[in-house]
């Protein structure tokens, strides 16, 4: 009885945790919008300069690595070691492979002089450096999450491989798997707001 009960203090935390996760990224969309209001033209302007190939491989990448994390619980549950282990190792690629794009993607933006208050865009529309402004806070905090939920990730594969994560006994993939699900979440609004806004 106990033992559940540790179970369910460690998920309640997590939920939590989660929570002000979301009121922070909302807190963040909703000053997106509040600009958004004022300048939609350069927003516009400013989203079209995005790859939306990038955008739309790395919404695929986070989808897929969901499916793998919760492919990972579900299996965990079944004493399916090598599928847990499969299924976290892949989400651990995804990760990794999304960062590098993003670096890539920020490299070239830079590259182009394209970054907040650079010349470009302080002597252009200002709705576009406080675009460009916000498109670098809110990706780079999701990025900064996303090396957080690897690093989550990781302590659960070595969990499962040292077999203190098992069937009975599996908070700590669990609590993993949610964090990671809300930083996919939250690419899904990220996306759109800049890679489709029109």
């Amino acid at each position: 009885m106990s033992a559940h009960t540790d179970e369910t203090g460690k998920k309640l935390g997590m939920w939590l945790f989660l929570y002000t996760e979301i009121i922070l990224f909302g807190a963040l969309f909703v000053l997106y919008a509040v600009y958004f209001s004022r300048y939609p033209a350069d927003f516009v302007e400013g989203g079209k300069s995005l790859s939306r190939l990038f955008g739309v491989f790395n919404t695929l990448l986070l989808l897929v690595s969901s499916f793998a994390v919760a492919a990972a619980i579900t299996a965990v549950q079944k004493n399916q070691r090598t599928v847990v282990i499969s299924g976290i190792s892949a989400a651990l690629a995804c990760g990794a492979v999304f960062l590098v794009n993003k670096y890539i993607e920020w490299g070239h933006k830079i590259d182009n002089g394209i970054y907040p208050n650079s010349e470009l865009l302080i002597d252009g529309p200002s709705g576009q450096n406080l675009f460009f402004g916000l498109y670098y806070v809110i990706t780079g905090l999701h990025g900064l999450h996303i090396i957080i939920g690897m690093l989550f990730l990781l302590a659960a594969l070595v969990a499962v491989l040292t077999h203190k994560v098992r069937a009975g006994r599996f908070a700590v993939l669990e609590n993993a798997g949610l964090y990671w699900h809300l930083v996919d979440l939250i690419w899904i609004f990220i996306f759109p707001l800049f890679y489709l806004v029109i």
